[in-house]
This record gives structure tokens, sequence and C-alpha cells, in this order.
């Protein structure tokens, strides 16, 4: 059995049904449970661990943060292909770094691009 959203491979006690279509449990994680960059409560919560000094990246956060700094702006499709990712997985570690105020989105040129915070 094929998921119908990433099309894996999947055995049939572990499809999941949503809106018609049978997905895999990731799929159906990711479509239950959306980033949200924009969330004022993880910021202030973020923020209160940064003024602890208990703020902890995972590996995969520093690496999108050290390449930010070292490489600048550069587009979430670019960011994930230099970091072996697809472009959901890189945007869950985005949304963290966001809440973290460490790095932000903005729009130039109609190109959304990541940039410092």
């Amino acid at each position: 059995m094929r998921c119908g959203r990433c099309n894996s491979e999947m055995d049939a006690e572990e499809a999941r049904e949503h809106n018609g279509l049978m997905l895999c449990e990731d799929c159906c994680l990711d479509l239950l449970n959306p980033v949200k960059t924009c969330d004022p409560w993880a910021v202030h919560l973020a923020k209160g661990d940064k003024g602890r000094g208990g703020v902890k990246l995972t590996p995969l956060q520093q690496q999108l943060y050290d390449l930010i700094l070292e490489q600048g702006d550069m587009s979430f499709p670019e960011a994930a292909r230099k970091l072996g990712l697809n472009e959901e997985d890189l945007r869950r570690e985005f949304a963290t770094l966001r809440h973290m105020e460490l790095l932000r989105a903005h729009k130039p040129a109609g190109e959304v691009l990541i940039t410092k915070f």
C-alpha cells in the first residue's frame, strides 16, 4: 500500500485515513499538526528559556542556524537541499529557530528567504 500524500510504501495496518486519503503516520501527523512559525505563545516561552540560558539547539537546528550565518540569506528549498532535508522538515526546524528569535523569513523581491533575526 502507498501513502496518498508522499507515495511511500507502508503496511496496511499502519495506514491512517484523513479526508478520504490513506496516509502514512508521518503525513497524517503533519496534516493534523501543521508548522506554526507565527505563534506568540511559543515565542514568549522561547524568550523566557533564552533569558535563563536554557536554549539548547538540536544538531539539525544548529546546522541550519550556522548555514544562514555563514552563507547569508537563502530560500527554503536551497537550505533544505544543502542540509539534505525535505522542505517540510526544514520548515519544522526553522519554526523553532523563529520562536527563539534566532532566524526569521523575509520577502525582499517576491521570494521568501531565511535570514538572521
